[in-house]
């Protein structure tokens, strides 16, 4: 099994003026997380509006982040779909590109049973052979990967963890304690990171991360060296700015907190509506100690 570790951004996509890919920007917005610190990439998740965008262009980000990795960092596609014969399609091409593994959530739009869930990605994984991180967020999906289906796939040699963005603390230390050595916990609920992390968490899919890579590096840094305290206080620091965050309009302000870094990647695409300015002040106040962070 591929141990996941350390932080790993589920990536924006940056756009320009005219709404298309900005490749030079990404290449800015990827060097600055690799110096802060990250162990990998994530791109063409929800934060990277993978659901605005086309096939051809999920997989020109998909092969540009692929060219930029380094052979220590960890690849992680999204290749989400509404139908499994769409999973596996997207999964398929990113492996041809080297990805080691994939992020899943259930198929969109499907409110998928426990059984059906445990059908899909078995597909999924004894056709594509692939590494399937899952990801549990009933918020947006409306069901969760339940312990049903957990149980049933904890002994497939592909499932090697969970991103688990419940936001309930109960089942990450379900899913810890449950299957241990069997399923990686992966902590997906960024508010409260320190206590997955506590919880045996060793990776984090962050999307903060990209507006906020180099104090949560330097938690993660912390709490394996053992220095649960520093870790804890890094927690407690960037808080807020995680608690505007979570509060809506995430991607709009992630993309906000780079652009208050000087690290621009444009406004999301439509539906996505732009942040108002009491939301923008809400959040760059928040964000101060982020920005001014030594």
């Amino acid at each position: 099994m591929r141990k996941l570790s350390g932080v790993m951004p589920a990536l924006v996509t940056p756009f320009d003026a005219a709404g298309q890919i900005d490749f030079p920007a990404f290449k800015a917005h990827l060097t600055a997380l690799r110096a802060a610190g990250v162990s990998g990439w994530v791109p063409c998740g929800s934060s990277g509006e993978y659901n605005l965008m086309t096939d051809a262009e999920r997989d020109s980000v998909l092969q540009f982040v692929r060219d930029f990795a380094l052979p220590s960092e960890t690849l992680i596609a999204g290749t989400n779909a509404p139908s499994t014969a769409g999973v596996i399609a997207n999964t398929l091409r990113a492996k041809a590109m080297g990805y080691h593994a994939v992020l899943l959530a259930v198929p969109f739009y499907t409110k998928p049973t426990q059984a059906e869930i445990i059908n899909h990605f078995n597909t999924v994984t004894s056709t594509t052979e692939m590494d399937v991180v899952l990801y549990s967020y009933p918020g947006k999906d409306g069901v969760e990967i339940g312990y049903e289906a957990l149980d049933a796939l904890a002994n497939n040699p592909h499932i090697i963890g969970i991103k688990e963005s419940s936001g309930v603390l109960q089942r990450a230390i379900g899913i810890s304690t449950r299957y241990a050595g069997r399923i990686q916990l992966v902590s997906g609920s960024d508010d409260i990171a320190w206590d997955f992390m506590y919880w045996g968490a060793d990776s984090w899919i962050c999307g903060p991360a990209n507006c906020m890579a180099k104090p949560v590096c330097e938690m993660d840094a912390a709490f394996r060296a053992g220095d649960h305290a520093r870790a804890k206080a890094i927690m407690t620091a960037i808080w807020p700015a995680m608690n505007v965050l979570e509060s809506g309009k995430f991607v709009q302000k992630l993309k906000y907190g780079c652009a208050l870094q000087g690290q621009p990647v444009g406004d999301c695409r439509m539906p996505f509506g732009p942040l108002t300015e009491a939301e923008k002040a809400e959040f760059a106040a928040a964000m101060q100690v982020v920005i001014t962070w030594k």
